[in-house]
């Protein structure tokens, strides 16, 4: 297997997945996108996941697919579009595959078909998505799992990480680290509430595993750095990495919530995107705490700790001088 067809590969996670991908010798890419490649131009072709016709061609002579296209932000506008692109686009993409003859998928998930505050689910934990993102999902693994029930020679991975960040990513976890380290953090509740995270170069590393060491029948794993931070301990590491104070003053919960439904309603007035909301609040306070032993345990051993994953991520985004201004924005 040397032929891989990465759908959405020009996004932050598809970017550092084709960097680590080219260092194989013999590996043939192809990155398949609706947006350009600012890094992978010349292996890139311009598709959309809702043109299941124009997948086809671009996928004939593949051995596996990796699927990372996805609406994934807090607030797309319809919320049809989840169901869209995230659902229908699934069975679009496996239609094209079985015409193209491409039989071993990789997809990318999320922890959020679980919800919110659940007591550190495994991959056999009822799901129980909040909101139209997590539902999506959760709809688009039922597609696959029906799909296997009637090919069930296929091959089909079904990756569930959590929030994942890394270098060049603009999205919760930086904008958390960004504010703390600018000395602007207000922190909500007690700072107890764990939060398990990915760093980027770990998540490419086990789809790369996956591809190698998981090619037969239908699995599905979750994926979380270990051991889990605490918003505390989260703070402490910013601060040692950085060599600065942290001062971490402390909210009450129904405080912060109070000021996010303001920014509901400013957002709601000015008809602008706001960094903070009450979904945002919600999830900062929340205990996101999922259990990855079934993959920690597969014999996949993570490039970096997740200490290491922020020391790099820190180092690069607020001690040096990058040499472009090139990011992706996601939550």
């Amino acid at each position: 297997m040397n032929k891989i067809a990465i759908i959405g590969g020009s996004g932050f996670v598809g970017t550092r997945l084709i960097e680590l991908l080219n260092r194989e010798s013999g590996m043939q890419l192809k990155n398949i996108d609706k947006q350009p490649s600012r890094f992978h131009p010349e292996i890139t072709s311009i598709a959309n996941v809702l043109d299941r016709d124009a997948l086809v061609p671009v996928l004939r002579g593949a051995d596996a697919v990796v699927l990372l296209a996805a609406e994934h932000r807090d607030d797309v506008s319809p919320v049809s579009l989840y169901y869209d692109v995230n659902v229908q686009g699934m069975r679009n993409v496996l239609s094209a595959m079985e015409e193209a003859g491409v039989r071993r998928i990789v997809f990318t998930s999320s922890v959020a078909v679980y919800g919110l505050n659940k007591p550190n689910p495994n991959e056999e934990y009822p799901t129980d998505p909040f909101n139209h993102y997590g539902k999506s999902k959760w709809q688009t693994e039922e597609v696959l799992r029906e799909w296997h029930d009637s090919h069930s020679d296929w091959n089909i991975n079904i990756l569930r990480p959590t929030v994942i960040f890394g270098e060049r990513n603009r999205g919760n976890v930086y904008n958390l680290l960004k504010q703390i380290s600018g000395g602007r953090f207000l922190m909500v509740g007690s700072g107890t509430n764990k939060k398990s995270m990915a760093y980027v170069g770990n998540v490419v590393a086990l789809i790369r595993y996956l591809l190698d060491e998981q090619k037969e029948r239908y699995n599905v794993y979750n994926y979380a750095d270990k051991p889990d931070f605490n918003m505390n301990e989260l703070v402490a590491h910013v601060g040692k990495v950085l060599n600065k104070h942290i001062p971490a003053t402390h909210f009450p919960y129904w405080l912060g919530m109070l000021a996010g439904y303001g920014f509901d309603a400013l957002a709601l007035v000015t008809r602008r995107k706001l960094p903070i909301s009450s979904v945002r609040v919600k999830k900062f306070c929340a205990t996101t705490e999922f259990d990855a032993s079934k993959v920690h345990s597969s014999g996949f051993k993570a490039p970096y700790s997740l200490g290491e994953g922020l020391e790099r991520t820190l180092t690069y985004e607020f001690t040096h001088e990058n040499p472009d201004d090139i990011t992706f924005v996601t939550e």
